[in-house]
């Protein structure tokens, strides 16, 4: 039998909210942030359109959704080794060998609850208070934030635009002191789409090698959304790296599997043993159906890719056609590979809008797009270089069209400050 609670018993006590101080610099995602907001105005009846997200609109292909389904027939539904099963664990290895001339043993790759688990163990079993990771601004949002959970400090290094924003050996050796643990380098990379040269990464790896302590953390998701040139690895263009490179890749972007949360990664053993035993303690094994689910994508036919790719290329000069017009308001190069526009919109800034609203930043642009375009997109100070705006073009050509057209006629009616009416 149930007794209610006197008022003076059911008042609760004060309760201590402190956070750990690991929490206290971190911010939660930006483009969470933003797809939430598009999200909200959804729900009110708003027609949004988001180039907020970073995954593909395609299905997740028939013969890998199949492959869970017999898993799930065939009982794999239960806990696996920690660090994935035998069978994927090959296969991960295959596919290193096949694509980058990369030789792993089984005992020195893992898979993961996606590569983003991979990423932040890495520096969780890396990194002391005081210790440097050097990340290349734009940078994917989720990185330095890592870097501050796990006590390490992010060192922010921005290359030029006209170069495609690629880090040189000149950058990077003004970059590292003896605290330098990590050298972070995404490439194809979120959000600018920048993509290095064999020869480019050789001449990096040259400066690495002066630097005995330093690791070097190669995220590869992109690797198969290259339209123009050729991906490259970090270790493929210096064999001798790969003692000192983690190397990390997944199922999410390749094979439109973002929500099936599989990546994996090749490195060395010590690494990788460090990885496993975080991941014992955490999440253990990731997902059985979806192992099953990679292993058919790893193993199974890639031709589709070639049609995927072509599509997306059509979709990125689509979007760039049309929001040339709103040159010079937004400004931006053709990226080489992923599936974005990294859009300088500094020319935009100081500008009044419609309701009388002088933009002081991307963010305020951002917010204007998402409120009066009803088009969502995510500011650059997410990716730690600002002012500019970040745009995913994977999403039907009609309704990319029409989220190009809406911002075109945004930008339109803003009014320079000379011209905003006195108050």
């Amino acid at each position: 039998m149930a007794f209610p609670l006197s008022a003076e018993t059911a008042s609760s006590p004060a309760v201590d909210t402190t956070l750990a101080r690991r929490l206290q610099a971190a911010r939660p995602s930006a483009t969470g942030a933003m797809s939430q907001a598009a999200r909200r105005l959804a729900a009110e009846g708003r027609d949004i359109i988001s180039l907020s997200e970073g995954e593909l609109d395609f299905d997740t292909p028939v013969h890998i959704q199949h492959a869970a389904m017999r898993g799930i027939i065939e009982g794999q539904t239960r806990y696996t080794d920690v660090g994935g099963t035998p069978q994927l664990r090959a296969s991960i290895v295959r596919k290193f060998v096949r694509d980058n001339n990369l030789h792993y043993k089984e005992a020195e790759v893992i898979a993961s609850t996606g590569a983003k688990q991979i990423l932040f163990n890495a520096l969780l079993a890396t990194l002391d208070a005081g210790d440097e990771a050097v990340v290349v601004a734009p940078y994917w949002v989720s990185y330095s934030e890592m870097i501050r959970i796990a006590g390490g400090e992010p060192v922010v290094v921005t290359p030029q635009a006209d170069n495609g924003f690629k880090l040189t050996p000149e950058r990077l050796a003004e970059a590292l002191t003896p605290r330098t643990r990590w050298l972070i380098l995404n490439a194809p990379c979120n959000p600018s789409g920048a993509l290095y040269t064999a020869d480019e990464l050789r001449a990096l790896a040259d400066v690495v090698r002066a630097h005995p302590r330093l690791l070097v953390m190669s995220d590869d998701i992109y690797e198969e959304i290259v339209f123009e040139g050729a991906f490259v690895s970090f270790a493929q263009a210096s064999p001798d790296m790969q003692a000192r490179t983690l190397t990390i890749n997944g199922v999410s972007k390749a094979y439109a599997m973002t929500g099936w949360r599989l990546g994996y990664a090749g490195g060395p053993r010590w690494l990788i043993q460090a990885l496993e035993l975080l991941q014992s303690q955490s999440t253990s094994n990731p997902s059985s159906v979806s192992q099953a689910a990679a292993l058919a994508a790893l193993d199974g036919p890639q031709d589709f890719l070639d049609g995927w790719r072509s599509r997306l290329r059509g979709r990125r000069d689509l979007a760039l056609s049309i929001l040339s017009q709103a040159a010079p308001l937004l400004r931006m190069a053709c990226p080489p590979a992923a599936f974005y526009l990294y859009a300088d919109c500094s020319a935009a800034l100081g500008r009044i809008t419609p309701a009388g609203q002088r933009l002081e930043t991307d963010m305020d642009l951002a917010r204007y797009l998402l409120e009066e375009a009803g088009v969502a997109v995510v500011p650059g100070t997410a990716f730690g270089l600002a002012p500019y705006l970040r745009l995913a073009y994977a999403l039907s050509d009609e309704r990319l069209a029409l989220a190009c057209e809406r911002i075109v006629s945004a930008c339109a009616r803003l009014q320079p400050l000379s011209a905003a009416p006195s108050a």
